[in-house]
Formats: structure tokens, C-alpha cells, sequence
């Protein structure tokens, strides 16, 4: 879940979902999942089985006991769950097994992300939230005010910790972001420069061509001959 609130319910147990909360629902456990009417919820899901995920149960790795997670707004597993999202709706050849593998991701950042014994500052879950929301709204344009807004801080107090923990400007990572997305959209073939430039909220396909090229060294219209040279 990344918006809003509501609760869970399983094996006689309920918990408050919020913001940075993941559920695993079993086949076979009973379950009660429900936003509060009055708030709702934005809510990311996939559904996956197999052999393989039978093993990870059957080692105790994943477990109808431990259902609930709070893992915070982590822009990795935001990404994890747009790329599976973009291999299924565009399904090229092999999709499946490209999902399979994100998926496995998914549960190893779920996984990594439960073993984490230190309590992050506050200043880099500030960090880590605004990452998030960028991720989040990858295919269209930054609001640093709407950002900070929600995080509780000024945009120059924003602007201030995020080059301290990461060397980069808000704007220069969401850049960053976007351009990584870019390549990704690229590698997979179907799309042409001036739709994966559409695709990800810049209106002008030439200034997404320099930006590339200036960041990469590679023009946009090459990188998918480069990468599998």
C-alpha cells in the first residue's frame, strides 16, 4: 500500500495497513482485507505460483504466518512493481519469465527489508519517502512543493538533506530515475524513442534525445544495439 489506510485480517489476527505496509495472502487462509471508506487506499499487487514459490514456503522463507509487513515507502520495491507491471501490459516475448524474475526481486527486497535490524534517521526516511513518490510518479513531471508538502518540511529543507544523503539534487535523481526507466522501456524493443519520451512526461523527444545521450553517451535511438552488442 502506498496511500491511505485500512485493515487486515488473518489466522485470527488484524492489522493496521498504511503507507509502506505488504500483505501475503495464501491460498487456502482465510483472509479479510478492507480501506477505511472514509480514506481508501492505493494498493500495488501481483499474483504468482509455481514451483519454485512452493519451495520458498516449503524453506520457510515465505509463511501464511507471517502475513504482514511494514517496510516502509522503499523506492526499490515501487520500481519492482512498475517494471512487472510494464512487462505485463506491453508482454513481449518471454514476459513470464521476465516477471518471474522480478517478482523473486520483489520478495527478496520484502525479505531484506524484514532482517534490517537498524532504525533509519529521520532525515533518511525523509530521503527514502521523497524517493518514493518520485518512483511513484515516474511517467509524469516533478512537484518538489507537492513532495515536501507531504513529507512536512520546506523544499529548501528538502533540497538541503536529499543532496547531503545522496549527491544529487531532487530534480537531478528524478532525472536519474527517469532515465534508468528509459532504458529499461528501450531494452525491451516496441517502443520508439519519441513514445518512450511521451511515455515518461517529457514533451519535447528532442530534449529527451540530448539529455540521454549527455547522461549516457549513447544516443536513445542506438542503446538497444549497444546493450546486446
Amino acid at each position: 500500500m502506498t496511500d491511505g489506510q485500512g485493515i487486515f485480517e488473518t489466522q485470527g489476527r488484524t492489522w493496521e495497513v498504511k503507507p509502506g505496509s505488504l500483505l501475503l495472502v495464501f491460498p487456502g487462509v482465510r483472509h479479510h482485507y478492507k480501506p477505511l471508506y472514509e480514506v481508501g487506499w492505493t494498493e500495488y499487487w501481483v499474483g504468482f505460483r509455481g514451483r519454485y514459490f512452493d519451495t520458498l514456503v516449503e524453506q520457510g522463507f515465505l509463511s501464511p504466518a507471517r502475513s504482514f509487513f511494514e517496510i516502509g515507502l522503499q523506492d526499490s520495491v515501487l520500481e519492482s512493481f512498475s517494471q512487472v507491471l510494464d512487462e505485463v501490459r506491453d508482454q513481449k516475448p518471454l514476459y513470464q519469465i521476465k516477471v518471474s524474475a522480478k517478482i523473486l526481486v520483489l520478495i527478496a527486497e520484502l525479505l531484506a527489508a524484514e532482517r534490517r535490524k537498524v532504525q533509519p534517521s529521520h532525515s533518511e526516511q525523509l530521503v527514502e519517502k521523497a524517493k518514493f513518490l518520485m518512483e511513484e510518479n515516474i511517467y509524469g513531471d516533478i512537484d518538489l512543493k507537492g513532495i515536501a508538502d507531504k513529507l512536512g518540511v520546506s523544499t529548501s529543507r528538502l533540497n538541503e538533506v536529499f543532496k547531503t544523503y545522496t549527491a544529487m539534487t531532487p530534480y537531478q535523481y528524478y532525472i536519474h530515475i527517469k532515465l534508468h526507466m528509459a532504458k529499461v522501456l528501450l531494452e525491451q524493443g516496441g517502443l520508439s524513442v519519441k513514445e518512450v519520451a511521451f511515455r515518461l512526461g517529457f514533451e519535447d523527444q528532442y530534449h529527451f534525445s540530448r539529455l540521454f545521450k549527455n547522461k549516457t553517451g549513447i544516443a536513445p535511438s542506438n542503446w538497444k544495439s549497444f546493450v546486446y552488442e
